[in-house]
């Protein structure tokens, strides 16, 4: 959520702010501003409501602004409404914040994360004589900065020492001084924030595309750490104020993976990108001689057979992604699965199995609550594993192991390439969980290895057909009401689809298991009302198809998705799309392709912007 960015150096510091805030704008905001100081001048404070082109347009695409230090900021509203005032830079004076001038202030800053003692910090900071003309939690923060760095004259460093030992939540801040020309201070706890650094020039930022364009070598600044940035420099500090050391970690993907590289929108390039993710996820964990190999993750032999159970937890799609997981990880290696969402896992007080695994999914390896999660885990003395993206993330560096997914960078709010590659991940837990386990034998085992590598050119299948969607999805753009019914990993599926379709088309949709409808949902179906069947398992397919039927009697218009073969869903359905046939376990990674074009398709025939939807955020940093 929300995105920073700042620069020190020797270039002018706003073309490159504006230009990297472009870059993360995928991430979700309603407002954007940035803090621009011209060496011993005070900094000046432009704010604007709405899309970055307003602030571009105000400041000359920052040309207007001369000065080689500054910071900058998209918002997404958290605390009071999005509007300019409330947009950052936040400053310690008691200026109206209308959002442009020189600011008479010690302190400006930005903040992504929500404080949560700031009612309790604003009391404090009122008595003392400070006035807030925002409703931000951010002004807060920043005014807590300036009342320690005023009242005990202290340098930044124990200014900001103090600042955090008081602060309670989540942070990645960026701040400048005005007695501190051509410093840059940025401090974080459980907000992704990087570092990069070049010949003369210093890069921050919340995410990797605002300043891949300059380096690829960049500093990850670990939990209730800080760091002052100067040209060319980068000194971090723990809360005791004592220097420590960092290396640095090499980007491995480039510039051109973040550009659409023609397609209209990032959504459809990462759709078509699964192919090649999928097939990169396999390839990284299989051995020469064609094994999953989980030594390498720290999963030996001997830790999986000691697996009692294990717990997926994760948000959103990562969660459903455990969905799926949990059918095919029961059914191969008979372990026992529970499936959670991290925002409830925390707050259970669920009996803890110490031989358990807890699996943390995770895209962005920032989710606060998952990473949340994590911590409660090792708190009570689980091991943990962690499917993430983002390698140096924080739910990387924390857990116990790391399977990597090889999406690359992912930017449309809503996932497809990162869901399928963790998808893929499970599926490789689960059948060398199999195997160590004893439940599949060495033929069996070869088998599901030849379906895992064939799944890249079935899913470049399926693509090849999205024609017939695009014509499907004009027709029911208008929908106010759809259902997704399937059973068992199309149940699922289904859920993810669900999703797809109401997070950017703005549809309202839901995903049920088929067997519940006649407890109750099927009282919502009525004529016109869309509903799409996922019929991909063997032993369920005349189940679903039944549950079908029921909802066609009361005047529901039918799409089902089918592998090849099973034509006699169009007996049923009002349209069928088809899928390659592949393994019942797996097959998933195939049926939710259609699901995906669905909701793409709808939004773009609504005129919507389908990789920044309303009201989302690409990386959940706030509980």
């Amino acid at each position: 959520m929300c995105g920073i960015v700042g620069y020190t150096g020797k270039k002018q510091a706003a073309p490159i702010i504006l230009e990297g805030l472009s870059k993360l704008e995928y991430r979700g905001y309603d407002s954007a501003g940035l803090a621009v100081r011209d060496g011993e001048h005070l900094a000046e404070v432009v704010k604007a409501s709405g899309k970055l082109k307003v602030l571009s347009e105000k400041t000359d695409n920052g040309n207007a602004l001369p000065g080689t230090c500054g910071i900058g900021h998209t918002r997404w509203a958290t605390h009071g409404e999005p509007n300019q005032t409330n947009a950052h830079p936040h400053v310690s004076g008691n200026c109206t914040g209308s959002g442009s001038g020189e600011v008479e202030s010690e302190v400006v800053g930005v903040h992504n994360g929500i404080i949560e003692n700031f009612t309790e910090l604003k009391a404090k900071l009122e008595r003392h004589g400070y006035k807030f003309y925002s409703q931000t939690d951010t002004e807060v923060v920043v005014k807590l900065v300036d009342y320690y760095y005023k009242k005990y004259k202290l340098g930044p460093i124990d200014a900001i020492a103090k600042t955090m030992v008081r602060v309670r939540g989540s942070y990645a801040l960026e701040l400048m001084f005005k007695d501190h020309p051509g410093e840059i201070w940025v401090a974080r706890k459980d907000s992704p924030m990087i570092i990069g650094v070049t010949d003369g020039d210093t890069y921050v930022a919340s995410d990797v595309p605002a300043i891949l364009k300059y380096t690829r070598n960049v500093y990850y600044i670990d939990n209730l750490e800080f760091a002052k940035l100067v040209p060319g420099e980068a000194h971090f500090y723990n809360l005791d104020g004592d220097e420590v050391q960092k290396e640095s970690v090499e980007i491995t993907w480039d510039a051109q993976a973040a550009e659409k590289d023609g397609f209209e929108h990032f959504m459809m390039k990462e759709i078509h990108e699964q192919p090649k993710a999928v097939g990169d996820t396999l390839k990284a964990i299989l051995s020469e001689d064609d094994r999953i190999d989980l030594e390498k993750l720290g999963l030996t032999p001997e830790v999986v057979n000691s697996i009692s159970g294990v717990d997926i937890v994760a948000c959103g799609s990562a969660w459903h992604v455990g969905m799926a997981a949990r059918y095919v990880m029961e059914d191969l290696a008979a372990i026992p699965v529970r499936v959670e969402l991290a925002s409830e896992y925390r707050y259970r007080k669920s009996p803890v199995d110490k031989d358990s695994l807890v699996i943390v999914i995770s895209q962005s390896g920032e989710t606060a609550d998952s990473l949340a999660a994590l911590r409660e885990a090792h708190e009570n003395g689980v091991r943990t594993l962690a499917i993430v993206n983002v390698r140096g993330s924080s739910i990387a560096r924390e857990a116990d192991s790391v399977f990597y997914t090889m999406a690359g960078p992912e930017i449309s709010v809503a996932t497809t390439k990162a869901y399928s590659t963790q998808l893929m991940a499970a599926y490789c837990l689960a059948v060398e969980f199999g195997r160590v386990r004893g439940f599949i034998d060495d033929e069996k085992y070869a088998y599901y290895i030849k379906e895992l590598k064939a799944i890249p050119d079935k899913i470049a299948k399926v693509l090849d057909d999205k024609e017939r969607i695009q014509w499907f999805a004009s027709k029911y753009a208008n929908a106010h009401d759809v259902f997704f019914i399937g059973r068992g990993i199309d149940y699922a599926i289904c859920l993810e689809g669900s999703l797809k379709l109401k997070e950017i088309s703005y549809i309202h949709s839901e995903a049920y298991a088929a067997g519940e409808l006649k407890h109750g949902t099927i009282s919502l179906i009525e004529e016109g009302t869309l509903v799409i069947g996922v019929l991909t398992q063997p032993d369920l397919f005349e189940k679903t198809v039944s549950n079908m039927v029921e909802c066609r009697s009361r005047g529901a218009y039918l799409m089902g998705v089918a592998p090849y073969g099973k034509y006699e869903a169009e007996d049923t359905a009002n349209f069928v799309t088809y899928v390659p046939k592949a393994d019942e376990h797996f097959i998933g990674s195939l049926a939710v392709i259609p699901l995906q074009l669905l909701g793409y398709y709808v939004s773009v025939a609504k005129g919507l912007d389908v990789d920044k939807p309303r009201n989302l955020a690409k990386s959940v940093t706030v509980e």
